[in-house]
């Protein structure tokens, strides 16, 4: 396909909604932070099964009763499979044969499936470990597209990663949803496939520069964009079949 749309044309634009974006995300997380999971704040899982389809608003009404504030009921994998999380930073290892019990007793029939235990520092090491993942990912690309390309193509290629992480973040921190380690190697998938398209398009960038003389930079940019629209747009559909599979029939 011979595209010929003018994306630079539309840079000034696009920079200052992507800018706002990230003044947003910034901000929300310098005031509110992120809502970390139990991967990382330290709590008990349990995961339990019911003979037929689990109501949720029972369960979490024997939570409230039961004296628990700060949790989670979730079907897993099926309706009648639940995934309870409940943060415990007094590191009690027995909350969840404390749970169990009462369940048991609502319900004579519920079957225990498995109870994790995570302790506030082991949380607190796996969120400085997954924090310091994300910066050296971050630094070794900056590394790795300085010498393939050139220190100008690297800086850039790290600012758009950067971006897109911030921005992700942001959002997590802006609705409150859960952070855990499921998000933060999703965060890591993020970089890389970003990584997987700027070094296309930087290698497309390079070659036009070296083979089209007499063009303004501007139009070599918007050339290389063109000519890589295609795979780009291609490789996305295909990951958002896996994207909707896995949504739709996932559970």
């Amino acid at each position: 396909m011979n595209f010929k749309i003018p994306f630079m044309r539309f840079r000034i634009m696009a920079g200052i909604f992507s800018l706002s974006l990230l003044v947003i995300s910034v901000a929300s997380l310098g005031l509110r932070g992120l809502n970390f999971g139990l991967d990382f704040s330290g709590g008990t899982l349990i995961e339990v099964s019911y003979e037929e389809v689990a109501d949720l608003s029972k369960v979490r009404d024997l939570m409230t009763n039961n004296g628990f504030d700060d949790f989670q009921v979730v079907n897993f994998g099926s309706n009648s499979d639940v995934l309870i999380k409940v943060a415990d930073k007094d590191g009690n290892s027995q909350l969840g044969d404390v749970i169990f019990n009462f369940l048991q007793e609502a319900d004579s029939k519920t079957e225990l499936k498995r109870i994790e235990f995570v302790g506030p520092q082991i949380g607190s090491e796996l969120r400085d470990q997954g924090g310091l993942g994300m910066l050296v990912a971050l630094g070794m690309i900056l590394l790795y597209v300085a010498f393939r390309f050139q220190y100008k193509f690297a800086l850039g290629a790290v600012t758009a990663l950067a971006h897109d992480v911030l921005i992700i973040l942001g959002l997590f921190s802006i609705f409150a949803w859960d952070f855990d380690l499921t998000v933060l190697a999703a965060l890591l998938a993020v970089i890389g496939y970003s990584l997987n398209d700027t070094i296309v398009v930087s290698d497309r960038i390079r070659e036009n520069f070296r083979g089209e003389r007499g063009f303004e930079p501007e139009e070599i940019v918007n050339r290389s964009l063109n000519q890589t629209l295609s795979r780009t747009l291609i490789t996305s559909f295909t990951t958002l079949l896996v994207l909707f599979a896995l949504f739709f029939f996932g559970g």
